[in-house]
């Protein structure tokens, strides 16, 4: 009878610490936005900015010259000579990727004055990337990572190396065995947790920012690699632009939030330290591959 009435009485005590312990309540990454300034937020350069056209609506993808200057360039000159057009989106894989190109081996489309292929822009020297704001959260695949102009990126001040990491997102050139084997004719993006061992591995060149769910929710192939096995499967691109050549009046309006101001990173203290009632522990960092970098339709 004492035994449990003493368990009682510890059960109460435990539930009494555990109420008294309650997070309070915190920003939201939605009250960081929501209190946000004009000047927190940037516009999409249509020069570097992409619109893919698929059944549903428009993938916006916005690209990283900085540190893939030339095959952000072919990738242009491809849009502007048509070439994706009438190809498809020919794999999506299962927690890993969605890859659009030409699923033609035997007579494939041809280069008008495009390159093929390019040397790998796997990496850049550090101190020829844009004004880097570091993460002081830790990584494991890299010494230091931050962002660099809205995209997430890694760095090695040993090798003087900078990089754009496989976040949730992120677009990267594919290719065969041979890293100068990409052109940029070929393209993924990251649609499931990310690979971050891919880094240095594969060209990266920008990321999807509107669209996402039109290229996360594709059945999933059932070939190897998640390629699809028929032609019917084929998800049909009817248009691959640069912005910049698409009326004012048809472009997406699109704003991203700066990450080299206060704001940013009062979204990212949100993220680590979120507040109750609902959460009952919060962490107190963030990945970098979890640091959300808002983007709105222009107010």
């Amino acid at each position: 009878m004492h035994r449990v009435k003493w368990t009682c009485i510890g059960a109460l005590l435990a539930l009494s610490s555990a109420r008294a312990a309650e997070l309070p309540p915190r920003p939201t990454v939605a009250d960081v936005v929501k209190g946000s300034k004009p000047a927190d937020w940037r516009a999409l350069d249509p020069v570097n900015t992409l619109y893919m056209e698929v059944p549903g609506g428009r993938v916006v993808i916005e690209l990283a010259p900085s540190f893939a200057p030339k095959h952000a360039a072919n990738i242009r000159l491809l849009a502007r000579e048509n070439y994706f057009d009438g190809l498809a989106v020919i794999r999506a894989q299962e927690n890993y990727v969605v890859q659009w190109g030409d699923a033609d081996e035997k007579t494939p489309r041809p280069f008008k004055t495009a390159k093929a292929t390019l040397p790998a822009e796997f990496t850049i020297p550090a101190s020829s990337a844009p004004a880097f704001v570091r993460l002081p959260d830790g990584d494991v695949y890299a010494p230091e990572v931050g962002h660099a102009n809205g995209f997430p990126v890694a760095r090695d001040p040993k090798t003087g190396l900078a990089w754009l990491t496989h976040c949730y997102g992120m677009v990267g050139v594919g290719r065969d065995t041979a890293a100068d084997s990409g052109g940029g004719s070929s393209l993924y993006v990251v649609i499931g947790h990310a690979p971050r061992h891919l880094d240095r591995n594969i060209t990266v060149v920008g990321r999807v920012v509107a669209g996402m769910s039109l290229l996360t929710t594709l059945p999933r192939g059932t070939g190897p690699l998640g390629f699809y096995e028929q032609p019917s499967q084929h998800v049909p691109i009817a248009t691959f632009r640069v912005a910049a050549d698409v009326p004012l009046e048809q472009r997406s309006r699109l704003e991203v939030m700066r990450t080299d101001g206060a704001t940013y990173q009062a979204v990212l203290d949100a993220q680590r330290k979120r507040g109750g009632p609902w959460t009952k522990y919060a962490v107190g960092k963030v990945d970098l591959c979890n640091a959300q970098i808002p983007v709105r339709a222009v107010p």
